[in-house]
């Protein structure tokens, strides 16, 4: 009986693990919006922070490559190019998120971003095969409701992109939905390799629109350079782990939506790290992320090896 009690015990930690990863994750990014607008104030503009922060991550990379030259290249073999659509994905996710966060008015890009779970859903459905219950279309609903609740603002008009951060911001959260679903399909690849190829994605965006913005190093302050530099070493490794894991352990339509409680934790971040004051209408599309998050979690511990149904 005891063998059966850490059987089980084992069972439900192998299950909660990729729900508490996640929510770390949307914690983590819902108070990443302070670095950015820190760098920001120091000098350092959007392409070079996605480009510093990314390369803070290269000393990952090359522990892994160093410690698993031979599997990684073999994993690389197994699945060239769901890899490369994720490494295009990721960057250009990261990249769009970040100038849009900069360039654009930050409710209205949290908005766009945050119809993700909407085609992570469709994504899942229609190529993962993930099979769509009530119970999954619900949680969906109540998540991007508490979302429209928590950002939405007369003034901004109808949810539409109408300039540039708006479409970044749109296409950032496409490049998520997609992102999260080569992690799930690639689930023959370890987290480290796909980590690794995130990140030196996110890396080669960067550096190639760079090239074509025509700001030169010169442009670039030493220390700011130095901080996001920092950043990605220690933030960004931690945030990316903590995603992948999460997602290549659960379906994608449930993961998408717990992390939608970045939200939350941007809200309080923001209350806490500013003068703005979080409104009681953004306390209730709070409080159904959170009744959403809680519902995918709790079907994740119920159903731990449930892949396909929800």
């Amino acid at each position: 009986m005891a063998s059966i009690g850490d059987s089980d015990g084992a069972a439900k930690w192998r299950a909660a693990t990729p729900v508490f990863s996640l929510l770390l994750a949307a914690t983590l990014w819902g108070v990443f919006w302070f670095p950015l607008r820190w760098l920001e104030q120091l000098g350092l503009g959007g392409l070079w922070q996605t480009l510093f922060i990314y390369t803070g991550t290269l000393w990952v990379v090359v522990i892994i490559v160093w410690r698993q030259g031979a599997r990684f290249r073999s994993e690389l073999g197994l699945a060239p190019w769901p890899l490369l659509f994720m490494a295009l994905a990721s960057g250009w996710c990261n990249t769009a998120f970040i100038l849009a966060m900069l360039e654009g008015e930050v409710m209205r890009v949290l908005l766009l971003f945050y119809l993700s779970p909407l085609w992570a859903t469709l994504i899942g459905w229609l190529f993962l095969k993930e099979e769509l219950h009530i119970l999954s279309i619900l949680v969906l609903v109540v998540a991007l409701s508490g979302a429209v609740v928590m950002l939405w603002h007369p003034g901004m008009g109808y949810p539409w992109p109408h300039d540039a951060a708006d479409w970044l911001a749109l296409s950032a959260g496409i490049s998520f939905a997609i992102l999260n679903s080569l992690v799930r399909f690639t689930d023959q690849v370890s987290i480290p390799v796909k980590t690794a190829v995130a990140w030196l994605g996110a890396i080669v965006i960067s550096g190639v629109l760079i090239l074509f913005s025509g700001v030169g190093m010169s442009d670039v302050p030493f220390a700011a350079a130095g901080y996001a530099w920092l950043i990605g070493a220690l933030l960004m490794v931690i945030m990316t782990f903590s995603v992948v894991y999460g997602v290549t352990h659960m379906p994608v339509h449930r993961s998408s939506v717990i992390l939608l409680f970045e939200l939350v934790a941007g809200a309080v971040s923001s209350q806490w790290l500013t003068d703005e004051v979080i409104l009681p209408r953004e306390w209730i599309g709070g409080a159904l992320v959170i009744m959403a998050a809680w519902l995918s979690a709790r079907r994740q511990l119920q159903y731990p090896d449930e892949d396909l149904k929800v």
